[in-house]
């Protein structure tokens, strides 16, 4: 077992120690001593499902060690504990005990007692559960409960008595609290209204912190290098609030971590991403903390935090890498296992391999169709390739794909969606208003193609919008007129393919994701001239970037354009992608 002495507010440089708090792990058979329940706190009122919850965890996890949350405690003048924090779950041990003890281990000794300073003889109660006084107050009753909860777990069991002997054993060997005394002098009724509203970070982070601005018994880890460490890991956790970083790194909002350093500990611990032990990284590094010294374990969080540094500066690794975690295919933990004891060489290989996985497809790809869910799903990884390989193909390696702005926009969490680059007639548009707004934007492209007939739709368009109110049926014959004015002749087989299709933020509104072609182009880039992101072979796309000079048509997405357009992604993707023959595009 380590101990610890930390300060209760943030150590820095000359600061002094206001007050000494002892931070142990604890198994529960050492917990000794007679813990005092102050007013303050309700009473006991953990019910059957909590109990039994707890039961099964224990039993479940078996020989494993477990981890339960902290019991906060304050030593008063009488050298008994003032139970500030966790007198749910240490209540609950204390009455598994005793029913263990009165069934099955009579010859067991129990080292603490449990005292409720609003209820007289609550210690004698706790002792000796019995029904009939289970009615003399609120406490006695739910503690009785429990009791009975307990009894009724034990019952189920295929064999209780082999069971109550499991549970003892996990009790005395393997499971496991954290101790948290905070020093005599601090005000009990203060903490305790801080610990319940959040505003103490008993977090991983903050208990593996405490590990190293501690005095560490024989441990060669001086004040220097106390001040040394508290300054790096500070550096470490505002370099981690970069977005740019942060973004790279994890799929994950800053709001689901309450320190960034979450995610170093994290990595190193093991912790996979559907593993919810809020305490599962510090139990971890405390066993590491058994087997290493603090300076070892503190170079591992060093090296770690180092080597997703050298990800993000290397131009190559930034893009190969934030792609595998942006799309989904691998997560960091994955990948930073796959790296280890990897040649830089070696490591590019492994995530080209696994970037070609994550777009492998049994035939062409420009047959995936966007009206089947898995096919989209396909379009959008293959697209999101696209444009962050683009970016790393770049001669101006200063270009990197933004990976902060793909994730989080202004808002919060950005969605992205296959937008239709060619227009196509759609039943999203459902009010007059949209009917209106749609009309209203494709005015100014339906006047550059001139020509009578373009005249005459002009007319009518705008009568439409004038009148008080329009018929579906007219909106729907001039949305054709217009979409077919705008287009190519020829088959509209290709709509939802590919060819016609790019990322966009699903945050446009309706009228435009149903635009035609030259709308969209237009707004598009009145977005980027306001600096709204637009992906980069998004912006390509509306801009004609891709479709050779002599065949472009800027009012239309055309069979050309298509072809150029998957041509693009046959060059870009040839190193994961077969490429495929462009006469099957548009034909």
């Amino acid at each position: 077992m380590w101990k610890e002495r930390i300060s209760c507010q943030p150590h820095a440089r000359g600061q002094s120690m206001d007050t000494e708090i002892i931070l142990n792990t604890k198994l529960v058979g050492d917990i000794q001593g007679k813990f005092i329940v102050p007013s303050y706190q309700r009473g006991y009122r953990w019910g059957d499902d909590e109990v039994t919850r707890l039961l099964d965890d224990i039993y479940a996890n078996g020989a494993n060690n477990y981890c339960l949350q902290p019991v906060v405690v304050r030593r008063d003048d009488k050298e008994d504990f003032e139970l500030i924090d966790g007198q749910q779950r240490l209540t609950t041990l204390f009455i598994l005990l005793q029913y263990i003890k009165r069934e099955y281990k009579p010859r067991i000794k129990i080292n603490l007692s449990l005292d409720y300073t609003t209820r007289e003889q609550s210690a004698q109660y706790l002792n000796n559960i019995e029904k009939d006084l289970a009615e003399t107050n609120i406490d006695s009753f739910h503690i009785y409960r429990a009791y009975q909860a307990v009894d009724t777990w034990f019952q189920r069991q295929k064999n209780d008595v082999v069971a109550a002997d499991h549970i003892y054993e996990y009790l005395m060997e393997h499971v496991k609290i954290i101790w948290y005394d905070v020093g005599k002098t601090a005000d009990p009724i203060s903490l305790f209204t801080r610990l319940n509203i959040g505003k103490i970070p008993l977090t991983s982070a903050e208990l593996v912190k405490a590990m190293f601005l501690s005095h560490a018994g024989n441990e060669n880890v001086g004040r220097e290098k106390q001040e040394e460490i508290s300054l790096q890991w500070d550096n470490m956790e505002k370099e981690l609030n970069h977005s740019a970083l942060w973004y790279f790194l994890t799929n994950q909002s800053s709001g689901q971590y309450q320190t960034r350093i979450d995610l170093i500990l994290d990595l190193i611990s093991g912790k996979g991403e559907i593993n919810r032990d809020k305490y599962y990284t510090f139990f971890r590094f405390d066993e590491l903390r058994q087997e290493n010294s603090l300076n070892d374990v503190w170079r591992k969080i060093q090296q770690t935090f180092l080597i997703l540094k050298d990800w993000y500066e290397d131009h190559d690794l930034y893009h190969k890498v934030g792609y595998l975690i942006a799309s989904g295919s691998l997560s960091l933990s994955r990948i930073y296992e796959l790296s280890q004891g990897k040649t830089k060489d070696a490591f590019h290989m492994l995530l080209d391999d696994y970037i070609r996985r994550s777009v492998t497809i049994s035939g062409d790809y420009t047959e995936l169709s966007y009206d089947d869910p898995n096919d989209r799903r396909r379009i959008s990884t293959l697209l999101l390739l696209f444009n962050v390989e683009s970016v790393r193909k770049l001669d101006e390696q200063t270009q990197r794909f933004p990976f902060d702005q793909f994730k989080a926009g202004k808002g919060g969490r950005v969605a992205w969606t296959l937008e239709h680059i060619h227009a196509q007639q759609s039943e999203g548009l459902r009010t007059q208003e949209m009917w209106k707004e749609w009309l209203g934007l494709h005015i100014p492209s339906v006047l550059t193609v001139g020509g009578e007939q373009a005249s005459d739709l002009i007319q009518a368009m705008e009568e439409a919008r004038n009148r008080v109110k329009l018929d579906r049926a007219e909106f729907d014959d001039l949305q054709r007129k217009v979409v077919d004015l705008l287009s190519a002749e020829g088959s509209t087989e290709y709509l939802h393919t590919i060819g016609n299709l790019a990322l966009l933020n699903a945050g446009d509104n309706a009228a435009l994701s149903n635009a035609a072609f030259d709308v969209k182009r237009n707004t598009i880039i009145s977005m980027d001239r306001r600096g709204q992101y637009i992906p980069f072979c998004t912006k390509m796309v509306f801009l004609k970037y891709y479709t050779p000079s002599a065949e472009n048509q800027l009012h239309f997405w055309g069979q050309a354009d298509r072809v150029a357009y998957v041509q693009a992604i046959n060059e870009v993707l040839k190193e994961y992608l077969k490429p495929i023959p462009l006469e099957k595009e548009g034909s």
